[in-house]
């Protein structure tokens, strides 16, 4: 980690904010700004975190869904124990990880997947890009009738085809980019809300002008 790194994060305020206020990571301000904006965590919400480690959004997730709730948190990587959160090892795309989510459709799919960073930008989005799509895959075989998604991508010019796909398959569709993103950065941010599942996708969206 370089000098100009670690300097950079010293003074960036949400990194701050996150230390100060014990929070594993300054993505917990990003979800903050997804809920607020699209009010996806309900109380006794069940989510599926995708990309979890090392789980910053499963202590957001958890605190908003209350004790009735369920949070489900997926990595390959470790993740020291969340209370309220279950953890799963495993990789977003293997077709054994669907039965370890346990019981029952869940209403919120998250997933912050990031690819290891090849230093090639055009390499390095079209990794995300494929993420997000096993990502959304998962999502069509685990989320509820009105469940909703929302994924980090990086920009780029794969990320139009990844939102058609996110508009065809829920009522409304959304991209964003949180505060707590930094400027430099080409993250985004793709909402999927009103699954649509079966024959209900044949019918017309109910926002028929997505701001995606």
């Amino acid at each position: 980690m370089g000098r100009r790194f670690v300097d950079e994060r010293r003074r960036d305020p949400y990194y701050r904010a996150a230390q100060a206020q014990g929070l594993r990571s300054r993505a917990a301000f990003k979800l903050d700004y997804l809920d607020r904006r699209f009010h996806l965590l309900r109380a006794g919400a069940r989510v599926l975190d995708l990309g979890a480690a090392p789980g910053g959004w499963s202590v957001v997730a958890a605190e908003r869904v209350g004790p009735r709730g369920t949070v489900v948190a997926v990595d390959e990587r470790p993740i020291d124990e969340v209370p309220g959160v279950r953890v799963v090892r495993g990789r977003v795309g293997d077709p054994r990880l669907v039965p370890r989510l346990g019981p029952g459709p869940f209403d919120l799919v998250l997933s912050d997947l990031s690819p290891r960073i090849s230093g090639a930008y055009a390499t390095d989005h079209a990794r995300s890009v494929e993420l997000v799509g096993a990502a959304l895959s998962l999502a069509e075989a685990v989320l509820r009738p009105g469940g909703a998604f929302a994924a980090k991508v990086f920009d780029g010019d794969m990320v139009d085809g990844l939102a058609a796909r996110i508009a065809a398959e829920f009522a409304r569709a959304r991209r964003t980019k949180p505060p707590a993103s930094r400027e430099a950065s080409s993250e985004l941010y793709l909402v999927g809300l009103g699954y649509r599942t079966g024959a209900a996708r044949g019918e017309p969206a109910a926002d028929p002008a997505p701001d995606i």
